[in-house]
């Protein structure tokens, strides 16, 4: 699972594994500091009976970096709310309105928030908040992952990626 999390930056257990804490010591060990973040979270979820489905919210955080600067500058960060799940969009487009100045964008399926240099505080505060929402909704965080982007300009680009998933019972029509 190591391997795989460090071919991949993304960390994906079988619904079934008991070890947790032993790969968190792995991980520990190591000091591979993006996998022990990632066994923070919470465990992957658990098979459900087949009279359930899945709603799923993904959070994403596009960081864009300056090159130039010493130390690296935060130059633009982005985050997006991606769901179907209608709401849950509602209810954070209504419950976080104090972000509105960082000029929150609602689209189909998506809510997003742009924060500009000066606002890494705030813009942490809200990933963290988002976060909280998120599980407090009932979702689980299902995986996690890191991408580190190719230099482009005089910018480098980093997502952090984080999917929840819940089950939900079907309705008969």
């Amino acid at each position: 699972y190591i391997l795989n999390f460090l071919r991949t930056s993304e960390l994906t257990l079988p619904c079934d594994f008991k070890e947790t804490e032993l790969l968190r010591k792995e991980a520990d060990f190591y000091q591979i500091e993006p996998l022990i973040q990632c066994l923070g979270d919470p465990k992957p979820l658990l098979p459900y009976p087949t009279d359930t489905y899945e709603e799923v919210v993904e959070l994403s955080s596009t960081r864009k970096l300056s090159k130039y600067s010493n130390p690296v500058a935060v130059i633009i960060t982005q985050l997006t709310i991606t769901t179907k799940v209608h709401a849950v969009l509602e209810s954070i487009s209504s419950s976080f309105t104090k972000w509105n100045k960082h000029m929150m964008d609602t689209r189909d399926y998506q809510v997003s928030f742009t924060f500009g240099p000066c606002d890494y505080q705030q813009e942490v505060s809200l990933r963290v908040h988002l976060l909280e929402f998120i599980s407090k909704a009932g979702f689980t965080i299902r995986n996690t992952r890191v991408l580190h982007m190719s230099e482009r300009a005089n910018e480098n680009t980093v997502e952090h990626h984080w999917t929840f998933c819940r089950r939900v019972r079907k309705v008969d029509d």
